[in-house]
């Protein structure tokens, strides 16, 4: 359904959308307004993907801002806007989705306590859909709209492909058994852990000391446990599962019954496997 132009007031909107949480962290949003903005970091892009049931290039076609006494939970240094966009592409998504689509966003003012001009911006909006308004969407977190740029369309895109590949990694739910295997050398060991998944999908890593060498970790997306696979590459599902998923330390229920010494080995081997990955740098409060 298409609406031709947008002459609710601020007051109306609330009502209509009252039924609509906005996200509690709305006191982290942030929007990318200018199209020279740096790189989006790809743990946030894959959060937000994961998070969306649809991803739209669209043009804003106008913005009514709420006051502030009706924004609800708005942070400080921040405007609340609805807005209608219309919708160029669905990058992920129903296609039933209406032509046009209004939504609220939180976006920040500027230094001198303006709003910014949102008015035919072209964004990458992350949304979900409204049950029984196909011509509303919900975006999944406040700073789920992000300005359009040719680099950020192919980085969305790219990010939309693995979500949506049939051998795509599965989320982390924990860890299951972790044990060190001595090996018969000073140094020489091996370290298995075993990582609990949504799907029940095999996914295990292997770490590995060889003396005279650096130590070495791999990857394992099947029953097969092996070196060939090696680490998950940084900027991929499987890196962001790992370093998104995985919990700060080993727990106590995978060690059971192993040797003192073995234990502190597969605790080092598995901080290892964390300091490679690197911090999961998705935008999440805290």
């Amino acid at each position: 359904m298409k609406r031709s132009s947008f002459a609710l007031s601020a007051a109306s909107i609330m009502a209509a959308f009252a039924m609509i949480p906005l996200p509690v962290a709305a006191q982290n949003a942030r929007m990318v307004i200018a199209s020279d903005s740096p790189a989006i970091p790809y743990a946030r892009l894959m959060r937000l993907t994961l998070s969306a049931d649809m991803v739209i290039d669209a043009t804003v076609r106008s913005a009514a801002r709420i006051a502030p006494a009706e924004a609800i939970g708005l942070a400080p240094g921040m405007a609340r806007f609805y807005v209608t966009v219309d919708v160029a592409a669905l990058i992920r998504g129903p296609a039933g989705l209406a032509a046009r689509v209004g939504y609220l966003v939180d976006v920040p003012l500027d230094p001198r306590g303006r709003a910014p001009n949102l008015k035919r911006q072209r964004v990458i909006a992350f949304a979900r859909a409204v049950a029984g308004r196909p011509d509303q969407v919900q975006l999944v977190t406040p700073d789920a709209q992000l300005a359009w740029s040719a680099a950020l369309d192919q980085q969305v895109r790219g990010t939309v492909r693995e979500v949506l590949d049939p051998a795509a990694p599965p989320a982390v739910k924990g860890i299951g058994t972790a044990f060190h295997v001595p090996g018969t050398l000073p140094g020489e060991g091996e370290t298995q852990i075993f990582v609990q998944t949504a799907t029940g999908a095999p996914v295990s890593l292997l770490i590995l000391r060889r003396p005279g060498e650096d130590r070495r970790w791999a990857l394992a997306l099947s029953d097969i446990i092996d070196e060939a696979g090696g680490p998950a590459r940084p900027g991929t599902l499987a890196w962001y599962r790992l370093a998104c998923g995985l919990p700060a330390e080993l727990p106590e229920t995978s060690l059971q019954s192993q040797e003192p010494d073995n234990v502190a080995t597969a605790r080092d081997d598995y901080r290892f496997v964390l300091n490679a990955l690197g911090p999961c740098d998705d935008g999440r409060a805290g």
